[in-house]
């Protein structure tokens, strides 16, 4: 299958491709030994973390006690964008 590159440098993926990814907006691009990868990702909208934070009921106290154990351990903060399970992927 090929994908033809416009004087913009834009690419359009076959349809076929996207089908095979779902409804995927966003893509994670980087070069491996010549070849250019594209990993399906999910942008965490801020909403939606809201509602996520809601749903868990935090208090300032909570969360004042996980910056502190984030702090003291070291831990790297979490990504934003999350890779999406490949089409062909057992899903749970």
């Amino acid at each position: 299958m090929l994908a033809k590159i416009t004087s913009k440098n834009q690419l359009t993926l076959p349809k076929s491709v996207m089908q095979a990814v779902d409804a995927t907006e966003y893509f994670d691009v980087e070069t491996r030994a010549g070849q250019i990868i594209l990993t399906p990702v999910r942008i965490q909208r801020g909403d939606a973390v809201r509602a996520k934070l809601a749903e868990l009921d935090l208090s300032e106290a909570d969360i004042a006690n996980a910056v502190d154990w984030a702090r003291a351990t070291g831990v790297a903060p979490a990504l934003v964008a999350e890779p999406v399970a490949p089409h062909y992927a057992k899903k749970s």
